[in-house]
């Protein structure tokens, strides 16, 4: 799978633009402010439906303009793909694949898979597990359109239920209203849990293998998913799901929000068997997030045997050089855009100057 063009309009700091990528690894250089992360930011809204940066449409429309628009020529097991994607200032979006348009967003999902890297994946270590549920959620989404739509009908049942948890807490009737909540909650749940825990057994071998690599084999990096309900079958899962929700009511009702359920699942990361997300110093977070990232592509690869476009917007800059070094050699074999403000690596790319003069 490779970016063959992106071509904007209107978007971010782009009147007009097509941009022409190569196989392999392209550097994507540039002045500070000058659109490099804006280029990449496109090619995440196309793979993914919506941007790494906001949560509202409108700011990646350019100023005084009344629409952005976005395509992306990618080819895909040899075929060749149109990806169309344009916002007004209603924020009113428009999809289309191969000019047939979409119903929904999640029908891109899984047309252009990419792995996104930036300074604020450092977050992924040290910070809630709010980021590390969207590390996976993102991938498996990608994927795995079944775990996307029941991903968004779980988190749509939950806020139902801590609405209805507020606003009814005193009504005799609440237990009784919670329980179709709760039966819809299990049989999501399940699913999620069920490909969360093989996504983890699959993603920790790949990136202990990366971690050691990095790292010259002085740490060894350890991935376990953290959830109230063990690993079993999916029957089961749900069973103790709906079980756990039911023993949590009165708890439920005093908190007025759920407190169970995997919007609250984590995974925990060691290095040499101790909590990185409380103990790693920043050197080690970046190679922890690094080694996750690229753990990524080889996911990708043996779920859909085709390995992904890497996306690295300003990283080189935050990384020594023995991890520069070694990010080049482990991003090699597939389609890499890297944004940069000076690039001096002795090895073959396709570069790319942007400017905003």
């Amino acid at each position: 799978m490779h970016i063959e063009s992106v071509t904007l309009k209107n978007f971010r700091n782009y009147e007009t633009r097509t941009v022409e990528f190569k196989d392999g690894l392209n550097i994507v250089i540039g002045k500070n402010a000058s659109g490099k992360t804006n280029l990449l930011e496109s090619v995440y809204v196309a793979g993914i439906g919506r941007s790494p940066r906001t949560n509202k449409y409108k700011e990646m429309i350019k100023w005084g303009s009344d629409y952005a628009y976005i395509k992306v020529i990618l080819k895909k097991n040899k075929t060749t793909h149109t990806i169309e994607y344009s916002i007004d200032n209603q924020d009113k979006k428009r999809i289309a694949i191969d000019g047939i348009p979409l119903v929904r967003l999640s029908e891109i999902l899984g047309m252009l898979n990419i792995v996104f890297f930036s300074p604020d994946e450092m977050k992924l270590v040290k910070e809630s597990p709010v980021e590390r549920r969207k590390f996976m959620d993102i991938s498996l989404s990608q994927q795995n359109k079944n775990y996307f739509n029941a991903l968004s009908k779980y988190n749509n049942i939950i806020a139902q239920r801590n609405k209805l948890l507020k606003e009814q807490k005193d009504s005799p009737a609440l237990k009784e209203m919670l329980y179709g909540w709760d039966v819809q909650l299990a049989d999501y749940g399940s699913i999620i849990i069920s490909k969360r825990y093989e996504f983890v057994d699959k993603i920790k071998v790949f990136a202990n293998k990366m971690h050691s690599e990095i790292s010259e084999n002085r740490e060894n990096l350890t991935l376990e998913y953290e959830c109230d309900v063990p690993c079993q079958d999916i029957e089961n899962i749900k069973n103790i799901f709906f079980k756990k929700l039911q023993d949590n009511y009165e708890k439920d009702v005093s908190l007025q929000y759920t407190s169970f359920g995997c919007h609250r699942d984590d995974i925990a990361i060691k290095i040499n068997n101790t909590d990185a997300r409380k103990f790693a110093s920043q050197g080690q977070q970046r190679t922890v997030a690094l080694s996750l990232k690229l753990a990524e592509i080889y996911f990708f690869e043996s779920e859909t045997g085709e390995k992904p476009v890497l996306l690295l917007d300003d990283v080189l800059s935050e990384l020594d050089g023995g991890r520069r070094k070694k990010l080049m050699e482990l991003s090699m074999g597939l389609q890499t855009l890297i944004t940069c403000t000076d690039f001096d690596e002795d090895v073959n790319h396709n570069l790319i100057r942007i400017s905003n003069d």
